[in-house]
């Protein structure tokens, strides 16, 4: 059975944000579910998805500070600055950390580690409502 649904996420502020519980509201199908696959995937360009801990706060904002340091804004060499000064480095952070995530599904649940949670990346001050596409494969 292929299922697939798009989700759309209120808007949040620049950073590092679990989304997992929001996520599986939106999906109560996922119970259905035995074995299988999903591929979760953002619809932007200047934002991003990741997996990681879910537990200590502190690990988002120093994910937000390292990515701020490597990727830094206004530098006089970016050429693409046409929606401000954290456009173009929204977009390097997006491909540095990727659209999209395969997750396995086990029992109706994804099959994540005990510390891991989706984190929507929002790489832009002023991003607004973000879009995931979810596709569910299984049985």
């Amino acid at each position: 059975m292929w299922i697939q649904k798009e989700i759309r996420l209120k808007p949040r502020v620049r950073g590092f944000h679990l989304i997992t519980e929001e996520l599986l509201r939106e999906l109560p199908e996922l119970r259905t579910l035995k074995i299988g696959m999903m591929n979760v995937f953002i619809m932007h360009t200047s934002a991003s998805l990741t997996i990681n801990e879910n537990a200590d706060p502190t690990v988002r904002q120093d994910f937000e500070s390292y990515f701020n340091h490597a990727v830094p804004e206004d530098e006089p060499y970016y050429i693409h600055q046409d929606e401000g000064s954290d456009d173009l480095p929204a977009h390097l952070k997006s491909s540095l950390l990727g659209s999209s995530l395969s997750i396995p599904i086990a029992d109706g649940q994804p099959r994540l580690g005990t510390w891991q949670g989706i984190y929507l990346c929002e790489h832009r001050d002023h991003g607004g409502n973000r879009h995931i596409v979810v596709t569910k494969q299984g049985e």
